[in-house]
């Protein structure tokens, strides 16, 4: 993820609720503690006093009394495992916010958007969706199966699409790549893609080609 956008401060926050969302991925809400920030970016979390922190993209809109961040429990991530168990009040300690992948202000009312995430990349996505009504967005998010689509009767079901690799659901079967390659992007549109590098570096490339200049290309990368 990208260079502080802010100043560090750390904070304790009391855990609200552990919303869990599949077998392995679940939401975590916890207090806001007056943290300001702008959707797109992410903070730092992990239980108090521990070095082992991780960086989760902001989940929840930005005009909520409450932070959210979505988890994907990892098989050798000891982070993700701990913040699972975690019960309404006990607490985890925040820093941030940070980075830069946040919408212009100046062009949210006037221009399309393009989201494409893959897996729990949508987190910043579902921030813009839920802090900015006045949108005019596709979402695309590629998963394997169709119930990997976190929490989808949260966005406009026209501007939501759901792409499953393994099996034959949701709205299009196939990569999130696949439904570009077969649905061209208008170069005018901007186009923020996060998730996985290959994911990522792929869709850059075919929208690239497709004629979208780079300065309508913003990408956030999980792993």
């Amino acid at each position: 993820m990208e260079q502080v956008l802010t100043s560090i401060q750390k904070r304790i926050a009391t855990v609200l609720e552990v919303r869990n969302l599949t077998e392995s991925t679940y939401v975590l809400r916890f207090e806001r503690v007056g943290l300001e920030f702008k959707p797109g970016q992410y903070i730092v979390v992990g239980l108090p006093g521990s070095r082992e922190k991780r960086e989760y993209s902001i989940y929840s809109s930005a005009v909520l009394p409450y932070l959210e961040i979505l988890i994907k429990e990892v098989d050798t991530g000891d982070v993700s495992k701990k913040l699972k168990r975690l019960i309404p009040g006990e607490t985890v300690e925040i820093e941030g916010p940070f980075g830069y992948f946040v919408l212009d202000g100046h062009k949210i009312a006037t221009n399309d958007f393009l989201f494409i995430a893959s897996g729990t990349g949508i987190s910043p996505f579902h921030s813009f969706v839920a802090s900015y009504p006045q949108l005019n967005y596709t979402l695309l998010h590629g998963v394997r199966t169709q119930n990997e689509g976190y929490e989808k009767d949260d966005y406009d079901i026209n501007h939501h699409i759901l792409c499953t690799s393994r099996e034959d659901k949701g709205n299009f079967h196939g990569r999130v790549t696949d439904y570009i390659k077969k649905h061209p992007v208008d170069p005018l549109t901007l186009c923020y893609l996060c998730g996985n590098s290959e994911m990522v570096d792929d869709a850059y490339r075919i929208l690239e080609k497709q004629g979208v200049p780079p300065a309508h290309l913003h990408a956030e990368i999980y792993f």
